[in-house]
């Protein structure tokens, strides 16, 4: 499957008013090369192990698998990760017909909140809310696999 998404900063907390749901997130990686990323996240009461390839030269999208697993598989997975674990709180935002994922980063990544959107395809346009800040898809700096490598 191809992933295509975008992603923002964000300017201030009025999206939790519109969240509809909130998740906690702790998720590690087993592999964080360039070429492929391998992730292990619990969220909530699942577990997932998810492989993601190079993204394109935009960072618009790239190649990614999931599958789900259980918590308990999960938990002794991350056990195994390269060292640096992200927590956070997924926040489940609804804005016109699409859906944002804000989230909110603790621990050593503590105070960075950032969204996403996916979209069908990368000319798709979307409603952005007024607390949607800078785009800052395709910026390494801000990949979850290399945030705590930048700590």
């Amino acid at each position: 499957m191809v992933e295509i998404e975008r992603k923002f900063l964000v300017l201030d907390e009025s999206y939790k008013e519109q969240a509809t749901a909130c998740y906690s997130i702790k998720q590690g990686y087993l592999s964080r090369v360039p070429e492929r990323v391998v992730r292990i996240r619990t969220k909530g009461d699942k577990g997932f192990i998810t492989i993601k390839g190079k993204s394109t030269h935009s960072g618009f999208s790239r190649f990614e698998w999931e599958h789900e697993i259980s918590v308990a598989e999960a938990e002794e997975l991350l056990k195994l990760c390269e060292k640096g674990i992200i927590e956070k709180c997924r926040f489940i935002v609804p804005v016109g017909n699409h859906t944002f994922e804000v989230d909110e980063f603790y621990g050593e990544l503590q105070g960075r909140v950032l969204a996403e959107v996916e979209l069908q395809n990368i000319n798709e346009e979307f409603e952005r809310p007024s607390w949607l800040g800078e785009e800052v898809t395709g910026n390494p700096a801000y990949y979850n696999s290399t945030m705590l490598k930048r700590q």
